[in-house]
């Protein structure tokens, strides 16, 4: 009787250990399911999610210089031997539906995703999901004993969100994510955008400015010398981000 138990659990875990060795996962190699997530360095980090609007409007020449713009805010970020080794950075994209492209990664350790429209502004939802990603990075970095700067959720679009969505709820959202000092939140509009919309989503110190054109290089050359400010700053200081002359201005107004 004894026997017949020992031999069934024996079998149950070997049943196990084979479903959980391998990963069947067409987009990466064979990884053990149950390992976990190790951190690269223990080096403060400053995480950052990228909320892309890639609805149909936004095809055309928009779309490829925002691809043109992510490509430079990652090159910028490489070639700074600090930023480069705190920068935890997230991109999500959002149309009919909302995507993470990338999941969070030191910017060195992934290649910038290409993205493309289609349909319609589920950007609410974008946001949300923005907000869900911080909240379980910071867990992971907990976890792992790693220190952080308050993490930034940065809102790029050209558009009005869908009809169906909670915009309300998401004001809420972001004003609780700032007063519980969980995330800072930053919107930019494209031509096009709802900026009276996008300020009332924005906390105390949030910026929200309009993008000159669709010159989405020289923004994220601001963003990347933003970024790297605050992943040198220190605990209380408050980092200029203010462009430092007009030619490296990507706002129609001024900061």
């Amino acid at each position: 009787m004894k026997t017949g138990i020992i031999k069934k659990v024996v079998d149950d875990v070997a049943s196990w250990i084979e479903d959980a060795e391998v990963v069947n996962d067409e987009n990466a190699g064979n990884e053990l399911a149950f390992r976990p997530e190790l951190p690269v360095n223990y080096e403060q980090k400053c995480p950052v999610v990228l909320v892309c609007d890639v609805s149909g409007s936004m095809s055309g020449k928009p779309i490829r210089e925002l691809n043109k713009g992510l490509q430079e805010f990652q090159e910028q970020i490489i070639n700074d031997p600090v930023a480069s080794q705190r920068l935890d950075c997230c991109v999500i994209s959002f149309s009919s539906d909302v995507k993470v492209e990338q999941d969070f990664a030191l910017i060195d350790q992934f290649k910038m995703p290409v993205l493309r429209t289609s349909g319609s502004t589920r950007m609410v939802s974008a946001v949300f999901e923005g907000i869900e990603q911080i909240a379980s990075r910071k867990k992971w970095y907990v976890e792992t004993g790693q220190t952080y700067y308050r993490p930034f959720v940065i809102l790029i679009t050209d558009g009005y969100p869908d009809s169906d969505q909670n915009v309300e709820a998401l004001r809420q959202a972001i004003q609780k994510g700032y007063t519980g000092k969980n995330f800072l939140f930053w919107a930019f509009g494209v031509e096009g955008a709802d900026m009276d919309l996008l300020k009332s989503l924005g906390h105390e110190g949030s910026i929200i400015q309009k993008i000159k054109g669709v010159d989405f290089v020289k923004f994220f050359q601001w963003l990347s010398r933003s970024m790297e400010a605050f992943s040198k700053s220190k605990p209380g200081e408050a980092p200029m981000v203010a462009p430092r002359n007009e030619s490296e201005n990507p706002f129609q107004i001024k900061l």
